[in-house]
């Protein structure tokens, strides 16, 4: 009697667990995801992977740099899961490298001044000062926010003659350090950039003057049956993301 009575408990203790499985299951093991974000992104891109991370045991690795860098890294093997660019065209270019992609934003340019640079009623007299100094433009060939800058120059008419002024960093970060320490005294950034700062220190630039920067990720091949990179793909899409993405200053596709 008391042997069975043992074994009924047991059987009863199998089937809640049966249960309990059907109604909680067990999540799949966590994933490492590894993100290459281009720079203008980076902290919208914390927000978004802090968001996730609230529903998800996955860990997110975040590497920033320039698109082009980033783009030359993947096609030497980089161990990237998603790329997140700042334009389509890289996205592109790795076509034969992409399980799926994505337009997550639509960036936007501005002039940022220094503190004590002034200015005016338009970005076209801002810069046409004796006392210009230097204008920091992320590296075009790298960056499609420097591309953009060197449109606008182009639309306006200034190209040729704002030449000697530049100063090229690297990537849109360090193009906005060379401003914010005074050492250029205007720059072209994005606008996700200059959220925190006074209006009256940058103007946005019209977009008809430049190419629209649509910011494309893109799943990797090598990562398509990886759970982690693709539920963190599909957040990407989510309208929390959208959410956050227009919070810190771009337009949404």
């Amino acid at each position: 009697m008391e042997r069975l009575k043992r074994q009924t408990v047991k059987s009863h203790r199998f089937a809640c667990l049966m249960i309990l499985s059907l109604i909680f299951p067990r999540q799949a093991a966590a994933d490492t995801i590894h993100i290459a974000v281009a720079s203008n992104f980076v902290s919208t891109a914390k927000k978004i992977v802090e968001a996730f991370g609230k529903d998800s045991d996955h860990r997110i690795l975040l590497s920033s740099g320039s698109t082009g860098k980033i783009y030359a890294q993947i096609l030497k093997g980089a161990p990237y899961d998603i790329f997140l660019s700042a334009d389509s065209e890289t996205i592109d270019k790795l076509q034969t490298r992409t399980a799926d992609r994505a337009t997550y934003a639509l960036g936007k340019l501005v002039l940022l001044g220094a503190r004590r640079a002034v200015l005016k009623e338009t970005v076209s007299t801002s810069l046409n000062t004796s006392d210009l100094g230097k204008l920091a433009i992320a590296n075009p060939k790298t960056a499609p926010y420097g591309r953009a800058a060197i449109e606008t120059l182009t639309s306006l008419g200034a190209l040729e003659k704002l030449k000697p002024h530049f100063v090229t960093g690297e990537n849109i970060t360090q193009t906005y350090q060379f401003v914010a320490t005074g050492n250029a005294s205007f720059g072209f950034v994005a606008l996700s950039q200059v959220q925190d700062l006074n209006k009256t220190r940058y103007k946005i630039i019209e977009q008809d003057l430049y190419s629209p920067i649509r910011q494309d990720a893109a799943l990797l091949s090598r990562s398509a049956g990886k759970p982690g990179a693709r539920s963190f793909f599909s957040f990407l899409k989510s309208e929390v993301s959208k959410e956050i993405i227009r919070l810190s200053g771009y337009d949404l596709p």
